[in-house]
C-alpha cells in the first residue's frame, strides 16, 4: 500500500495525554486523549473513539468517533461515526453520521462553492429554514363557490 500525504499522521494526542491550546498543523491530526483549545489545518482531523475534544476545529474533513464540545469548521465534509458524541455547531457542506451518533447543536450544511463557511447569507438571499417558513398562499385564479339549495 502506498503511503500519501493524507494518510500520514503529522501529529497526535495520545491516550493518557491533556494538551490545552493552539495547535496549527499541515497534513492529518489525530486527538486520541483530552484536548482543548483550537485546530487549524488544511487536512483532516480525526477524533477518535477514547477521544475527547472541547475546541474549535477549522480542517478540510472531520472525523469524530469520541465526545466532541465545540465548533466545526470543514470545507469539505465531517463524518460522525456511530460512537460520536457532538455538543456543538457544525459547518460543513457535507456531513455523513452513523446509527447511533449522539448531535446537540445546529448543522449547517452549505454548497461546495462556497469557500468559507463561516460567511453569512447575503442580503435578500434566504437560508433554508428561513426559505421552508412562509405560508402558501391560496391561489386567487380559483374561488370556491358556496354549496347551499340548487
Amino acid at each position: 500500500m502506498a503511503v500519501t500525504e493524507s494518510t500520514l499522521v503529522n501529529s497526535i494526542v495520545g491516550a493518557g495525554t491533556f494538551f490545552k491550546g493552539q495547535i496549527d498543523v499541515s497534513g492529518l491530526l489525530r486527538i486520541d486523549g483530552d484536548f482543548s483549545g483550537g485546530v487549524k489545518t488544511s487536512g483532516r482531523v480525526i477524533v477518535g473513539r477514547g477521544g475527547r475534544a472541547d475546541c474549535t476545529i477549522d480542517a478540510a474533513t472531520v472525523v469524530i468517533g469520541g465526545v466532541f464540545r465545540g465548533t466545526i469548521y470543514a470545507s469539505e465534509k465531517v463524518i460522525l461515526l456511530e460512537t460520536a458524541m457532538v455538543l456543538g455547531n457544525i459547518f460543513a457542506p457535507r456531513l455523513i453520521a452513523d446509527s447511533g451518533v449522539i448531535l446537540d447543536g445546529a448543522v449547517h450544511l452549505r454548497g461546495v462553492e462556497q469557500k468559507d463557511p463561516r460567511q453569512t447569507v447575503p442580503a435578500g438571499e434566504k437560508t433554508v429554514s428561513e426559505a421552508g417558513s412562509h405560508r402558501r398562499k391560496r391561489r386567487s385564479g380559483r374561488r370556491r363557490l358556496p354549496v347551499g339549495n340548487l
